[in-house]
């Protein structure tokens, strides 16, 4: 049987992929021999990113493109250079996200809601429409979001985040239904409490991590790699017949 996780020959873009999650779907994806563009606003965080994956990997996997996602033309600017270096985007991967407010959503101003709401949907809308086009034409795609947990739970600190995220699963619900006649696939990824820089607020405070893993099946918090292995199955032949899915990934924090 063919390799059903073997991703030679793809070309992938991860936003946000610098640390955190991002970075371990990054090398995950380049381990199952994809090349794969690493994208975060700062390009020097970027390239030590990419050194890394060469390393590992053994090849020259991975290139350098750092990006605002805040800012259409960069974002046209990152499909444009990964063209250029690979010939084609066959994975797209929108992790990257802000959250600038942690607190009851009453006290948030405008500028803090605007932001979330422009970096965690308006933004991957505007990147999923410029690298579409390409992948229909070729009838083959995937394209992944990451959202969160908080998008299908109340939350009393990061409520704004949460409804962003529940967005991107309606972004993707609806793109799968889109998309779906020209073979690209569109999935959202949920993970709970992840230990990552982004989420240290909320791993760092006590109350909060023990609400967290007290009462889940698992009773820990993840780390990204154990995000990242449901980002190598989206992207190949592994889900090829899974669209329009949200894949919750928490220990199993939701069921209980």
């Amino acid at each position: 049987m063919a390799n059903l996780f073997d991703l030679t020959g793809k070309s992938a873009i991860v936003t946000g992929s610098s640390k955190g999650i991002g970075k371990a779907i990054a090398h995950r994806l380049a381990e199952q021999g994809a090349n794969v563009v690493v994208s975060s606003r700062k390009l020097d965080a970027c390239e030590e990113v990419v050194k890394e994956i060469n390393e590992a990997v053994g090849r020259k996997a991975a290139i350098a493109v750092a990006c605002n996602i805040a800012v259409k033309e960069a974002l046209q600017q990152l499909v444009d250079e990964t063209n250029t270096a690979f010939g084609k985007v066959d994975i797209l991967v929108c992790n990257a996200a802000s959250n600038p407010y942690f607190g009851p959503m009453g006290n948030m101003n405008d500028d803090q809601f605007n932001k979330i709401l422009q970096n965690n949907i308006v933004s991957n809308h505007w990147l999923i429409q410029m690298v579409a086009p390409q992948m229909r034409a070729r009838k083959d795609g995937s394209i992944i979001l990451v959202s969160s947990i908080a998008g299908v739970r109340g939350t009393p600190v990061i409520g704004a985040y949460g409804i962003s995220k529940a967005a991107d699963m309606a972004l993707a619900r609806n793109l799968a239904a889109e998309f779906g006649p020209d073979n690209i696939r569109v999935n959202t990824i949920a993970p709970g409490l992840i230990k990552t820089d982004f989420a240290r607020a909320l791993w760092e405070n006590p109350d909060i991590l023990k609400a967290a893993t007290s009462r889940a099946p698992l009773g820990r918090i993840g780390e990204p790699d154990e995000i990242a292995g449901m980002a190598v199955f989206l992207a190949g032949k592994a889900g090829a017949f899974t669209t329009g899915q949200t894949f919750i990934i928490d220990g199993g924090q939701t069921v209980v």
